[in-house]
Protein backbone atom coordinates (compact mmCIF):
# COMPACT_ATOMS: atom_id res chain seq x y z
CA UNK A 1 0.00 0.00 0.00
CA UNK A 2 1.87 3.54 -0.84
CA UNK A 3 1.58 6.27 1.39
CA UNK A 4 1.03 10.09 -0.17
CA UNK A 5 3.10 11.43 3.07
CA UNK A 6 5.87 8.49 2.15
CA UNK A 7 5.64 7.76 -1.44
CA UNK A 8 7.48 4.36 -3.27
CA UNK A 9 8.90 6.46 -6.10
CA UNK A 10 8.33 4.75 -9.35
CA UNK A 11 10.26 6.81 -11.60
CA UNK A 12 12.68 9.42 -12.14
CA UNK A 13 12.90 12.10 -15.49
CA UNK A 14 15.41 14.85 -15.45
CA UNK A 15 16.11 14.87 -11.84
CA UNK A 16 12.77 14.84 -10.32
CA UNK A 17 10.96 11.68 -8.95
CA UNK A 18 7.52 10.43 -9.39
CA UNK A 19 4.73 8.40 -7.61
CA UNK A 20 1.68 6.86 -9.28
CA UNK A 21 -0.34 6.61 -6.45
CA UNK A 22 -3.77 5.99 -8.47
CA UNK A 23 -2.33 3.17 -10.00
CA UNK A 24 -1.08 1.43 -6.70
CA UNK A 25 -4.37 2.48 -5.64
CA UNK A 26 -6.15 0.54 -8.29
CA UNK A 27 -7.93 2.96 -9.45
CA UNK A 28 -9.10 3.18 -13.05
CA UNK A 29 -10.64 6.19 -14.12
CA UNK A 30 -8.55 8.53 -11.70
CA UNK A 31 -5.07 9.59 -11.92
CA UNK A 32 -3.24 11.14 -8.46
CA UNK A 33 0.72 11.23 -8.83
CA UNK A 34 3.18 13.09 -6.92
CA UNK A 35 5.84 14.54 -8.26
CA UNK A 36 8.67 15.58 -6.47
CA UNK A 37 10.66 18.43 -8.33
CA UNK A 38 14.71 18.93 -7.70
CA UNK A 39 15.44 22.99 -7.76
CA UNK A 40 16.07 24.15 -10.98
CA UNK A 41 13.79 21.60 -12.71
CA UNK A 42 10.60 21.69 -15.13
CA UNK A 43 7.73 19.00 -14.26
CA UNK A 44 6.99 18.87 -17.76
CA UNK A 45 7.05 20.63 -21.09
CA UNK A 46 4.19 23.54 -21.85
CA UNK A 47 1.49 21.45 -22.47
CA UNK A 48 -2.15 20.72 -22.38
CA UNK A 49 -4.47 18.00 -22.64
CA UNK A 50 -7.55 17.86 -25.05
CA UNK A 51 -9.35 14.81 -23.24
CA UNK A 52 -8.30 15.12 -19.32
CA UNK A 53 -8.82 18.02 -16.76
CA UNK A 54 -6.15 17.89 -14.36
CA UNK A 55 -6.00 19.25 -10.81
CA UNK A 56 -2.99 20.26 -8.88
CA UNK A 57 -2.44 20.78 -5.40
CA UNK A 58 1.04 22.38 -4.02
CA UNK A 59 2.19 20.01 -1.29
CA UNK A 60 5.38 21.60 -0.82
CA UNK A 61 8.05 24.57 -1.94
CA UNK A 62 6.98 27.69 -4.17
CA UNK A 63 7.01 26.36 -7.64
CA UNK A 64 6.56 28.58 -10.86
CA UNK A 65 3.43 28.42 -12.97
CA UNK A 66 3.29 28.92 -16.57
CA UNK A 67 -0.16 29.57 -18.06
CA UNK A 68 -1.61 31.11 -21.17
CA UNK A 69 -1.67 34.04 -18.51
CA UNK A 70 1.71 34.49 -17.47
CA UNK A 71 3.66 33.16 -15.24
CA UNK A 72 3.67 33.20 -11.15
CA UNK A 73 4.59 31.80 -7.94
CA UNK A 74 2.36 29.52 -5.86
CA UNK A 75 2.24 28.86 -2.47
CA UNK A 76 2.08 25.60 -0.46
CA UNK A 77 -1.79 24.25 -0.12
CA UNK A 78 -2.40 26.29 -3.73
CA UNK A 79 -5.76 24.55 -5.74
CA UNK A 80 -4.76 24.93 -9.11
CA UNK A 81 -7.24 23.33 -11.78
CA UNK A 82 -6.31 22.78 -15.46
CA UNK A 83 -9.10 22.30 -17.83
CA UNK A 84 -8.85 20.85 -21.42
CA UNK A 85 -7.85 22.21 -24.68
CA UNK A 86 -5.78 25.18 -24.79
CA UNK A 87 -7.07 27.10 -21.85
CA UNK A 88 -5.47 24.67 -19.44
CA UNK A 89 -1.98 24.31 -20.42
CA UNK A 90 0.43 24.44 -17.85
CA UNK A 91 3.88 23.78 -16.56
CA UNK A 92 6.07 23.97 -13.51
CA UNK A 93 9.14 24.91 -12.76
CA UNK A 94 11.08 24.65 -9.24
CA UNK A 95 13.05 28.08 -8.81
CA UNK A 96 14.22 27.64 -4.92
CA UNK A 97 17.10 25.62 -3.93
CA UNK A 98 14.73 23.21 -2.17
CA UNK A 99 13.02 20.42 -3.66
CA UNK A 100 8.98 20.69 -3.86
CA UNK A 101 6.57 18.54 -4.03
CA UNK A 102 3.39 18.51 -6.21
CA UNK A 103 -0.10 16.04 -6.11
CA UNK A 104 -1.57 16.31 -9.86
CA UNK A 105 -4.91 14.55 -9.66
CA UNK A 106 -6.91 13.63 -13.29
CA UNK A 107 -8.92 11.88 -15.23
CA UNK A 108 -7.68 8.86 -16.92
CA UNK A 109 -9.60 9.45 -20.74
CA UNK A 110 -8.09 7.59 -23.80
CA UNK A 111 -7.54 8.13 -26.41
CA UNK A 112 -6.14 11.54 -25.15
CA UNK A 113 -4.45 14.11 -27.46
CA UNK A 114 -1.42 16.15 -25.79
CA UNK A 115 -0.52 19.47 -27.37
CA UNK A 116 2.56 21.25 -26.67
CA UNK A 117 2.43 24.75 -28.11
CA UNK A 118 6.31 25.72 -27.65
CA UNK A 119 7.29 22.80 -30.49
CA UNK A 120 4.14 22.19 -32.70
CA UNK A 121 4.08 18.92 -31.38
CA UNK A 122 1.26 16.79 -30.91
CA UNK A 123 0.98 13.28 -28.76
CA UNK A 124 -1.92 10.70 -29.54
CA UNK A 125 -1.98 8.42 -26.37
CA UNK A 126 -3.96 5.34 -27.71
CA UNK A 127 -3.51 2.95 -24.16
CA UNK A 128 -1.63 3.35 -21.35
CA UNK A 129 1.66 2.70 -23.15
CA UNK A 130 0.97 3.81 -26.75
CA UNK A 131 1.96 6.94 -27.66
CA UNK A 132 2.03 8.35 -31.40
CA UNK A 133 3.68 11.59 -32.00
CA UNK A 134 3.00 14.03 -34.94
CA UNK A 135 3.34 15.88 -37.01
CA UNK A 136 4.80 13.60 -39.93
CA UNK A 137 8.71 14.46 -39.17
CA UNK A 138 8.38 14.74 -35.60
CA UNK A 139 8.06 10.58 -35.11
CA UNK A 140 11.51 10.30 -33.66
CA UNK A 141 11.89 8.36 -30.08
CA UNK A 142 9.57 9.86 -27.44
CA UNK A 143 12.11 11.11 -25.35
CA UNK A 144 13.97 13.31 -27.93
CA UNK A 145 10.27 14.90 -28.63
CA UNK A 146 9.87 15.92 -24.98
CA UNK A 147 13.39 16.86 -24.64
CA UNK A 148 13.07 19.08 -27.35
CA UNK A 149 9.77 20.60 -25.61
CA UNK A 150 12.06 21.22 -22.60
CA UNK A 151 14.36 22.84 -24.85
CA UNK A 152 12.09 25.26 -26.48
CA UNK A 153 10.34 26.27 -23.30
CA UNK A 154 11.61 30.01 -21.71
CA UNK A 155 11.81 29.03 -18.20
CA UNK A 156 14.46 25.52 -19.05
CA UNK A 157 17.87 25.96 -17.44
CA UNK A 158 19.13 24.39 -21.13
Amino acid sequence: MNNAFEPEWQGERGGNRAARLGTVAGSQRLGASIVELAPGTLSSPYHFHHANEELLVVLSGTPELRTPDGFRELQPGELVSFPRGSEGAHRLRNTSSEPCRLLFISEMNLPDIVSYPDTGTTLAVTTPTTRLAFPSGSDGPLSDLIAAAFEADPGSAA
